[in-house]
């Protein structure tokens, strides 16, 4: 299966509306720069920059009445919804699937002109969205939240996420960052096999057989350009180390501005030492990773402006890599294909172990993420470190030294905090996130570590359930230091919905009862 050219996708707004894109955004026109690009237009791109290039000279001209005049912008808040309180959590997430959810929308009908222009990519099944601003699907985000989904009993919306997937795969080679035409530079961390593992577990291994090339087209998107990489050199996803192992990055395509965070993102160019492009490729690279922003991916200098994301290998990626390798030689196996299996085998043993050899550090007791380029070991310790036992790559010894880190350095009163640093990002601390405070306990449960497992688990969900009480929401993310106080940082106001903590949430809690 090729990977489609750039040329076989949709346009992004900044190409369907030069200049015009560049002054509403860069003019502050609204002030979440995600509304413009999640607008609708109400008519041809071309009738609309004609208007606007006659109009925008006449006296009196109001940028935002025009675009209000010309685009059918997006609702604030995405899912304004309040919960009855009274009614208990468990109520509150129940109805939040129904909240959260969308309804297919297989095909652009040809009688619709104006498809062609919207950013919303199609999906051909149902799905969910986080919430909040978050209007559409999102990759890694929809592993969480079908934890939730497959304790819940929805097994056939578990399906439709997963096809709709498989539908994107197909369709642009990967699984976008979400089904926006703006996002179809980049990927995010690729949790699909993780999602096989969850429906096989609920259907069966059939579902291997059944998605097994959707697996072997994600895997060639990732190792692109593999084959003829040369030590101790980089392209686009794939890092070929001087000893000739193979591992991986976070990339995006494209080395202009987010169009999403336009304006955000060309002031920081700006205080940043680095030449514009190669600062928007490592921005963008970082929100590939999810961690938008951490100081995992800056410089020695810190802040943003010494964003380095392109030369990192990261910790969470690279085993996220080795999960999908082991899973398709399962997928070779169920096949009766026992050649394929071993091959896979194979990479996922020389990711292991040249992963582990350069993000172990003995003297911490952590793993941390490697730069390629300086060949060094970053000294940012982060719960990335937790992936390798999540996912079985750590060595007992390996699992008991990152529990006492856990323990020591990274547990606070409302569980895992992200990093040890308190930046202003927030994917640093004082935040907690559902997906990383998941990650850590089935890792710890995996390594017979139970009781601190327990533990983490607990104060989360008592932090979840007491700013539920306070305000009936469920949110993005958590400030795990301070409980009584909202969690921060990012370029854009807490959000509530919120589709993985609802997911991470149910799990925790039926967990406590088993």
């Amino acid at each position: 299966m090729p990977i489609p050219t750039p040329a076989a996708r949709p346009q992004s707004p900044r190409q369907l509306f030069p200049g015009l894109f560049e002054a509403v955004q860069l003019g502050r026109v609204f002030a979440d720069s995600k509304t413009f690009v999640d607008a609708a237009p109400q008519q041809h791109p071309a009738t609309i920059l004609a208007a606007w290039r006659r109009e925008k000279s006449q006296p009196g001209f109001d940028l935002k009445a025009f675009v209000t005049a010309h685009f059918d912008l997006p609702a604030d808040g995405g899912v304004p919804f309040r919960s009855n309180v009274q009614a208990g959590l468990r109520h509150h997430l129940d109805t939040l699937w129904t909240v959260l959810a969308r309804p297919a929308a297989p095909a652009v009908d040809a009688a619709d002109s104006l498809a062609p222009f919207r950013s919303l990519l199609p999906l051909p099944k149902p799905y969910l969205v986080p919430g909040g601003r978050f209007r559409e699907v999102y990759y890694w985000d929809s592993y969480f939240t079908m934890l939730g989904l497959a304790d819940a009993g929805k097994g056939q919306l578990l399906k439709d996420i997963t096809d709709n997937f498989a539908f994107l795969i197909a369709r642009y080679g990967f699984i976008p960052n979400g089904n926006r035409s703006y996002y179809l530079t980049r990927s995010q961390p690729p949790f699909f096999a993780s999602m096989m593992q969850l429906l096989a577990r609920e259907r069966g291994n059939g579902e291997l057989l059944r998605y097994r090339p959707t697996l072997e087209a994600e895997y060639r998107y990732w190792m692109q350009g593999a084959e003829t990489l040369k030590p101790g050199t980089a392209a686009r996803r794939v890092v070929r180390l001087p000893g000739g192992d193979l591992l991986n990055r976070y990339w995006d395509d494209s080395d202009q501005p987010r169009e999403e965070s336009y304006a955000e993102d060309v002031a920081a160019a700006k205080r940043s030492k680095q030449p514009a492009a190669q600062f928007y490729r490592h921005v963008r690279a970082a929100a590939a990773s999810g961690w938008d922003f951490s100081s995992r991916w800056f410089g020695p200098a810190g802040g943003l402006g010494s964003i380095q994301t392109t030369d990192v290998v990261p910790v969470d990626l690279n085993c996220l890599l080795y999960n999908l390798e082991i899973t398709l030689a399962d997928a070779a196996r169920v096949a009766g294909q026992p050649a394929q299996a071993r091959s896979y085998t194979a990479k996922a043993a020389a990711r292991k172990t040249a992963l582990l050899a350069l993000s172990w550090d003995p003297k911490a007791g952590w793993f941390q993420d490697y730069n390629w380029r300086k060949r060094q070991r970053s000294a940012v310790r982060t719960l990335a470190g937790v992936f390798p036992l999540a996912f079985g790559l750590a060595s007992a010894e390996q699992a008991k030294r990152v529990g006492t880190g856990l323990k020591t350095s990274f547990l606070k009163t409302g569980g895992l905090v992200t990093s040890l640093s308190e930046t202003k990002q927030q994917w640093d601390a004082p935040n907690g996130w559902a997906p990383l405070q998941y990650l850590a306990i089935e890792g710890l449960t995996r390594y017979q570590q139970r009781p601190l497992a327990d533990t983490i688990a607990r104060r989360w969900v008592r932090l979840n359930a007491r700013v539920f009480g306070q305000t009936g929401q469920l949110l993005e993310k958590y400030d795990v230091l301070h409980p009584n106080r909202p969690a921060g940082g990012g370029e854009y106001p807490l959000q509530d919905g919120f589709g993985w903590t609802n997911g991470v949430l149910l799990r925790l809690l039926n967990r406590e009862n088993k």
